[in-house]
């Protein structure tokens, strides 16, 4: 046996775990593969106990059990084509607006990201959706696609992020807070989005070119109608789930069930449950809860062995010969995390990489609920940058075969930019992040 301190051996597990998912191995499976073989040597039969352990602490998380219900919650919506409604409902609201198109698509997404948080059915549905109407009026495939792949990866900062959800279990914070501090982060850079698509309509018209009169010219009264029964409706459940958390009414998983409860009631309204897609519901919520919690089984598992080894130590050692104050380390850990961001997704990066600069925090006095924010911004670009660029491939998945990847590409490049200067904004007025925490919590 190697026992405890071999920092070799776990910088060594690290850049195998690496490797194994750059080859497609599963993630899960790989690091509790990774953690029980070289726990073994290093730990001997204790790593087995070890194994149960984590399992039963990750099954009996009271923080995790708000994950399949807010999950549930999304497929339900998705099912029920309220999309559909609510993207309608936006475009006769935004006629008007230049890029109207292009602004209801962003709009849409960042209220189904808020009731879901589901990046996959997110940029799915509108690549179904919204993609081939804005290719039909006109527009430039590379701003019809970036607004598709970045509007659809909100869903990873506005709660209720599973990202969060993780990051909270993962860092020891709390999961309110962090709901509550990604909540203005996640409006600015979904303003920040529109107000760029707005922009560029504006100075090159054949980009997003505007509706026709007749399309442009609908009664208030419609426009009202519209919104009163496809908005109204879906804002009232992510208020009354995410409001309830926020002012401390309920605990997120209290709120995931009564929003669960409000996703039912509201497509049974619409008279589109059906129970055919209750079945598809429920499969689809206990695939991606089982894929998380064999995930956070892996995940504890390999950490765990990695501390064991002192793997974490090279790393903080190289951090601390530097010499860097806390502006220095909060750049340099953005800066790893984007570039990780290019082969992993945010999934190894919360679960691995995480847990070696927590410790590195309170050297650099760096709140950890602060940090989570910055990482969430940061994350956004891991679903956005090749050669993973996850939301790229979901649309090229459902665009027209004609549509290039490159031009995806292109396409979701200035919004990268944007998440960068929304980073910058936030670093420089943490206040945009941290005002509402602290006066909710004080």
């Amino acid at each position: 046996m190697f026992g405890i301190g071999n920092p070799e051996l776990g910088v060594i597990m690290l850049f195998l775990f690496v490797v194994f998912i750059m080859f497609g191995f599963p993630i899960a499976f790989t690091l509790m593969a990774l953690g029980v073989f070289f726990g073994y040597f290093a730990m001997g039969d204790l790593i087995f106990s070890l194994l149960v352990q984590r399992s039963y602490s990750v099954m009996t998380n009271d923080v995790l059990i708000s994950i399949p219900l807010f999950v549930f919650m999304g497929y339900v919506i998705e099912r029920a084509n309220i999309l559909d409604r609510l993207f309608r409902s936006l475009q006769l609201a935004a006629g008007p607006v230049p890029g109207a198109l292009a602004v209801a698509t962003l709009v849409t997404c960042a209220i189904f990201a808020t009731a879901t948080g589901i990046v996959g059915a997110c940029v799915t549905l509108m690549g179904l959706l919204a993609f081939p109407a804005m290719l039909r009026a006109g527009y430039d495939v590379k701003i019809a696609a970036g607004v598709v792949c970045a509007g659809g990866c909100l869903g990873i900062l506005i709660p209720p992020s599973v990202m969060l959800i993780l990051y909270g279990a993962t860092a020891g914070v709390s999961v309110v807070k962090l709901y509550a501090g990604a909540f203005f982060p996640g409006i600015m850079l979904a303003s920040l989005y529109v107000l760029y698509t707005m922009i560029m309509a504006v100075l090159n018209p054949k980009l997003a070119p505007r509706l026709p009169l007749e399309e442009r010219n609908v009664p208030v009264g419609t426009i009202l109608w519209s919104l009163a029964t496809s908005f109204l409706p879906l804002a009232l459940l992510i208020g009354s789930a995410l409001g309830s958390i926020i002012m401390g009414l309920a605990t997120p998983s209290e709120a995931a069930a009564m929003g669960s409860l409000g996703a039912l009631i509201l497509a049974s309204a619409y008279r589109a449950l059906t129970l055919t897609k209750l079945k598809e519901s429920v499969f689809l919520t206990a695939r991606t809860t089982a894929m998380v919690c064999w995930l956070f089984i892996g995940s504890f598992t390999f950490s765990a062995v990695f501390a064991y080894l002192g793997g974490h130590e090279p790393i903080e050692k190289f951090v601390l010969a530097l010499n860097l104050n806390t502006t220095g380390f909060m750049i340099l850990a953005q800066i790893i995390i984007f570039v990780l961001g290019w082969p992993l997704e945010w999934t190894e990066i919360i679960v691995i990489f995480m847990p070696i600069f927590l410790p590195l925090l309170k050297t650099f006095s760096v709140d950890p609920l602060f940090f989570g924010l910055l990482v969430a911004l940061n994350i956004q670009t891991s679903f956005l940058s090749p050669p993973v660029a996850m939301a790229p491939f979901y649309l090229k998945g459902v665009a027209p075969s004609w549509v290039n990847i490159n031009d995806i590409f292109r396409g979701v490049m200035p919004y990268m930019i944007i998440v960068i200067v929304s980073m910058i904004m936030l670093y420089t007025f943490p206040q945009i992040g941290l005002w509402l925490p602290n006066y909710v919590y004080r």
